[in-house]
């Protein structure tokens, strides 16, 4: 259904450790609140139930989802990550060519984002334009708020 993701022995972990969660904790919660408003009579006027029924409905489409994500997903050997070039789980320090301000970046799988934490997706519009490049490069990335040239500071593990 969908692509191959790259992620870290953690980040495969954390989605388990999520799916796990859904199905033997959050799905008997509204299977258990089904039951509940089915007990209180008829369905055809009874928001609770249609409330839980549509919880039910979006939380069997997470789970669904996160299956498929863990099935497609390849766990990265970090050992043999190469720094000559930017690539997934590489920790990237560009600097913005206008007004020096400097961010450090490491991308990667969109399962493992997490902007506060300096994680960005691989699919982001910063990571796309990284991908590929090496130290002293100048790339020119179109983000929301417009186009920024970044050069390449540094690329390590």
């Amino acid at each position: 259904m969908s692509g191959i993701s790259y992620v870290t022995e953690e980040g495969l972990q954390k989605l388990k450790d999520e799916l796990e969660h859904l199905m033997n904790v959050e799905r008997p919660s509204i299977s258990k609140q089904i039951a509940e408003a089915r007990d209180k009579g008829d369905l055809s006027e009874n928001a609770e139930y249609d409330a839980a029924k549509e919880a039910q409905g979006l939380l069997e489409m997470r789970i669904s989802k996160l299956k498929d994500t863990i099935a497609n997903s390849r766990i990265i050997d970090e050992s043999k990550i190469d720094t000559s070039k930017v690539q997934i789980l590489n920790k990237v320090k560009i600097r913005n060519t206008k007004n020096n301000a400097t961010m450090v970046y490491t991308i990667v799988a969109e399962s493992e984002a997490n902007l506060k934490a300096g994680k960005i997706s691989v699919h982001t519009p910063i990571a796309k334009g990284l991908l590929g490049k090496k130290v002293g490069d100048v790339v020119n990335i179109t983000i929301p708020s417009g186009t920024v040239d970044f050069e390449i500071v540094e690329i390590s593990k």
